[in-house]
């Protein structure tokens, strides 16, 4: 798994069109994400792989990067092999991208 600050992952999408996965809990995306963003709980995202490609580019997201990290993870251990995560989650995607945003 590779990791990504907020400045690589906004250099990344403007050069391509990586998969952002939001693995927040739904009432989490309610208040905040990153524009472009799916957001599929944590819990539910072995539910749902068939929708993505192993070889696709795709970024988990979550609050601080910790869940998104243990789901980067889940997804290299099913043969994914371009996953990244953003480190320090929506959190620091607002702080550092996006002042604007509503943090919690």
């Amino acid at each position: 798994m590779f990791h990504l600050n907020s400045s690589q992952l906004k250099d990344l999408m403007q050069s391509g069109t990586p998969l952002l996965l939001d693995v927040r809990e739904p009432h989490e995306f309610e208040i905040c994400q990153i524009q472009g963003s799916i957001n599929i709980p944590m819990n539910q995202v072995p539910a749902h792989l068939m929708k993505f490609e192993l070889d696709q580019d795709i970024v988990a997201i979550c609050h601080h990067g910790i869940r998104s990290a243990a789901v980067a993870d889940f997804l290299e251990s099913r043969g994914f092999t371009r996953v990244s995560n953003l480190t320090g989650g929506i959190d620091a995607w607002a702080r550092e991208q996006d002042p604007e945003m509503p943090r919690y």
